[in-house]
């Protein structure tokens, strides 16, 4: 590692978490209701009652567990909270595939910037490697400062720094704990990233507020946009599963 990435990687190293976070957290999911059975995302609520948002006007600046809700100063930032912890509920419900609520990260160090901002290119049910994320910075040699930096990710499962993987497939780290990393990519595998309505033949992402309004019988899921353009449907314009208005 050169002086270079000795630098970043004090600069980024994360604060350790609270001993036994990761147990505690899955001890509690374990006691609900269908203990023993498969993890579901309604059995996650308990998590969600734990977490607190943090917002300024312009978006979601914190998601940290424990020490009680959050209350941002001023109604812009309550209301971008409030709808920060809606689809949190809706994505761990399998409701959600992506975010709509803009993120605020400050005036922070610009290489933990990109970092996140390449985290959130990643697709929601895919994964990427640190070797690639620091590939996609410019600076495919600071590995370990991509770790780091990710470990430092001030808005978890929004800015979805779970999606980065060792190169060997093997998880690495998580900041909450890699019990809760391995239930995130479960999760994300199990939910369908899309679906159509067959009246209107639009295809949105799972979650979008205009296919909230799909009758049941008539939401078709779709795993890939490909798969919903092959068989004449198109682009929702409000959540634009064709382009990246979205993460």
């Amino acid at each position: 590692m050169n002086r270079i990435e000795e630098i970043l990687h004090d600069h980024f190293r994360p604060e350790p978490e609270p001993a036994g976070l990761s147990e505690r957290i899955m001890a509690g999911l374990r006691a609900l209701p269908g203990s023993g059975e498969p993890l579901e995302p309604g059995l996650v609520r308990s998590l969600l009652d734990r977490l607190a948002v943090e917002a300024t006007a312009r978006g979601v600046s914190g998601v940290r567990l424990g020490g009680g809700p959050a209350r941002p100063s001023g109604a812009a930032a309550r209301r971008l909270a409030e709808r920060a912890r809606a689809e949190l509920q809706e994505y761990w419900e399998g409701r959600r595939s992506f975010f709509s609520v803009p993120v605020d990260l400050g005036a922070g160090p610009a290489f933990q910037h990109r970092v996140l901002d390449a985290a959130v290119r990643i697709p929601f049910g895919e994964s990427r490697s640190y070797s690639w994320v620091a590939g996609a910075i410019g600076h495919p040699k600071a590995v370990r400062a991509v770790g780091t930096a990710l470990g430092r990710n001030p808005v978890p499962f929004i800015v979805p720094c779970h999606r980065v993987l060792r190169s060997d497939g093997s998880l690495g780290g998580y900041g909450l704990g890699l019990p809760l990393k391995r239930l995130l990519l479960d999760l994300e595998v199990r939910t369908p990233p899309l679906e159509g309505c067959a009246s209107t033949h639009i295809v949105c992402r799972t979650g979008c507020r205009a296919g909230g309004r799909m009758r049941p019988d008539s939401r078709i899921l779709f795993a890939s946009l490909d798969d919903a353009l092959s068989v004449g449907y198109r682009a929702c314009r409000v959540c634009r599963p064709d382009g990246a208005a979205a993460h």
